[in-house]
């Protein structure tokens, strides 16, 4: 029996498509001349290079794209918006996004 899937695009508030982990490989994989194959496995490796040097506390800054960095959150306390009743926030790190000037001039054209 077949079965019909639904497919919901997502518009986020400036209106752009959200662009999906496929999509994304798609494009390098194009944009480099690789195979889907070798596009997904280098975002792969990239994400989890990210996320292991991200996880020792390591900035890495991406000369015109940005930088990524990881800042402490500490410890504070924040009020429940539907009853009130104030809540103890843990301390915590965040990880942080600056954009580069190459990238901000390209978004803003």
């Amino acid at each position: 029996m077949f079965e019909e899937k639904m497919f919901i695009v997502v518009i986020n508030s400036m209106g752009g498509k959200l662009m999906k982990k496929v999509e994304l490989v798609e494009a390098v994989a194009s944009k480099a001349n690789l195979t889907k194959a070798d596009a997904l496995r280098a975002l792969d490796a990239t994400v989890e290079v990210l996320t292991d040097a991200l996880a020792k506390g390591d900035r890495i800054p991406l000369v015109g794209f940005g930088t990524f960095a990881v800042s402490r959150r500490e410890a504070r306390t924040g009020r429940n918006p539907q009853t009130g009743e104030e809540v103890k926030i843990a301390a915590r790190n965040a990880v942080t996004f600056k954009a580069g000037s190459a990238l901000k001039e390209a978004v803003n054209r």
